[in-house]
């Protein structure tokens, strides 16, 4: 799928040491024949990685596994207390000082955690990767990455399949003459947010792609922000989940 979607046209891949597919990526991208740097490329480090011990060398089997020298972006999975923030920041940033991460950035934070990451940081906490759909209201850690310059990426846009259900968003696709799928697609770029989808299907690859070819007018755009009213939080596992905005 991977291979397929670069040859869709997608060029942003995102992936984490959890995932255990970064070996299976790296052979994607070298089967795509498309240059490394036409391509940007995500990874996270998870949690057990955290200690300073541990963090540089699962970085560097994140690349071995990738088949490259650096990433594009390196983030941080999940909060971790086990660790000190400071402590994390500081492996980061020791990460793209060395060139092994081109930009670096947080995921699953609240307000207080990428607040703080972005005071701690010599370099830029580029982005706060986070779920995001139209049943649930991230206007927080919005307005934080806002504040700091930084972007938000959206995992989850489809809420788990939940979006094709919902009939306002049918409606506003039938309207549109688009899917379902491309509207919720489109309403999170329009905003100015990454919006990370994934398919295991590929003749999904295209309509995905093909989500960025339309405009959604102020109407639609409104209505469907409407419905995080519902503030449905999909994704929370114990253990992990910080105390959420």
């Amino acid at each position: 799928m991977v291979k397929a979607a670069l040859g869709a046209g997608f060029t942003h891949i995102d992936t984490a040491q959890i995932y255990d597919n970064e070996a299976a990526v790296g052979e994607a991208i070298r089967a795509s024949n498309i240059s490394r740097r036409d391509l940007f490329l995500t990874t996270k480090v998870w949690v057990d990685n955290y200690a300073e011990d541990r963090f540089e060398l699962s970085v560097d089997e994140s690349l071995r596994k990738l088949g490259t020298d650096h990433v594009d972006l390196l983030l941080l999975h999940w909060p971790n207390n086990a660790v000190s923030l400071e402590r994390q920041i500081a492996s980061l940033n020791a990460a793209q000082r060395s060139g092994k991460a081109r930009h670096i950035g947080v995921s699953n934070f609240t307000r207080d955690l990428f607040e703080r990451s972005v005071a701690l940081s010599a370099a830029p906490i580029v982005t706060n990767q986070v779920e995001l759909h139209p049943f649930i209201d991230q206007s927080i850690v919005r307005q934080a990455a806002a504040t700091a310059g930084a972007a938000i990426s959206a995992y989850y846009p489809m809420a788990d399949g939940k979006v094709f259900d919902d009939p306002v968003l049918s409606a506003i696709a039938a309207r549109n003459s688009r899917s379902v799928a491309q509207v919720v697609l489109c309403w999170t770029v329009q905003q100015g947010m990454v919006a990370l989808t994934k398919t295991a299907t590929e003749s999904r690859l295209a309509e995905n792609f093909a989500s960025m070819d339309f405009v959604l007018d102020d109407a639609d755009m409104a209505e469907i922000t409407a419905l995080n009213r519902r503030n449905e939080r999909l994704v929370s596992p114990p253990g992990l989940a910080p105390q959420w905005d």
